[in-house]
């Protein structure tokens, strides 16, 4: 199956992007990079589609094994080339997985699934990039306790 993106120049560094499923962003720069900082940055467009595959599958495998998840949070962070292209060389991916009475070893499991085998864009991102994963599982019965 081919995805599709349309993106078009709405003026100085800003861009409209609209996805093959019809749904719109605004991606712009700083102000000193000639911007007006209206939308999101490019780069930052592909943390989060990694942060947003990654966290699916993970709340996929975690139902699927009928684990309690009740919800999954991704922090990424990234570093980049000094030099162009200057591609992302770091990621730190902090998984925030809550629940009631959560297996440690099958979140761990499905954190490692999704990086090894189903998340596409950290797959692809992880051939320019060293990425990192950790795991903060809150027990949501001895939450606030």
């Amino acid at each position: 199956m081919a995805l599709k993106a349309h993106v078009s120049w709405v003026g100085d560094r800003t861009f409209l992007g609209r996805s093959g499923s019809s749904h719109s962003v605004i991606m712009d720069v700083d102000a000193d990079s000639g911007g007006h900082d209206a939308g999101v940055r490019p780069l930052e467009m592909l943390l989060l589609g990694m942060g947003g595959c990654t966290a699916y599958d993970v709340v996929h495998i975690l139902q699927k094994g009928r684990e309690p998840v009740e919800g999954c949070a991704v922090e990424l962070e990234a570093e980049r080339a000094e030099e162009e292209p200057r591609v992302f060389t770091r990621i730190q991916v902090k998984y925030v997985i809550s629940g009631r009475g959560l297996d440690a070893n099958k979140v761990e499991r499905a954190v490692e699934l999704s990086a090894e085998k189903y998340c596409s864009a950290t797959i692809m991102l992880g051939k320019t990039a060293d990425i990192s994963h950790e795991i903060e599982i809150v027990d949501l019965d001895n939450a606030g306790a």
